[in-house]
């Protein structure tokens, strides 16, 4: 799912109807199992995402050190890597790596899903305070 069909999705789902705050109330478990799935599927993304980071630092890391084997040149389609790096330039060659940085980029945006979904999810956790509030605002404002 995108960042932008989660805040979508949550803008319309944030809404609380005042005229009809046990409708509200109600709705507390569905959201939070709508939600719980959502970021139960971006957590279990973002744990793949993080796998597949190893594999690569590490596919990555015997390129530029020279010990990556034919086969696997050929199946990943790199040419082999012209240049000798010593070890204590690797990991700099590694971070410039154009692979490593859209991945690295996949895994952030994939973190910022999973921030938010956590932070919906305390928010509905905390929906019967707010619904609970307003009625108390409305008992005061009426005069009761």
């Amino acid at each position: 799912m995108k960042l932008d069909e989660i805040y979508a999705l949550w803008e319309q789902d944030s809404r609380i109807d005042q005229l009809s705050l046990s409708n509200e109330s109600a709705k507390t478990p569905t959201l939070h199992h709508k939600y719980y799935k959502i970021f139960s599927d971006e957590r279990l993304a973002l744990r793949k995402l993080e796998s597949e980071y190893k594999q690569l630092y590490l596919l990555k890391y015997d390129y530029f050190t020279g010990n990556l084997d034919r086969e696997t040149l050929n199946e990943k389609n790199w040419e082999p890597n012209p240049r000798i790096i010593i070890k204590s330039d690797v990991s700099m060659h590694m971070e410039a790596d154009q692979d490593i940085i859209n991945l690295t980029l996949k895994i952030a945006l994939q973190k910022e899903k999973v921030f938010l979904l956590e932070s919906i999810i305390d928010t509905i956790s905390k929906r019967g305070f707010v619904i609970k509030n307003i009625i108390d605002w409305t008992r005061f404002q009426s005069g009761g």
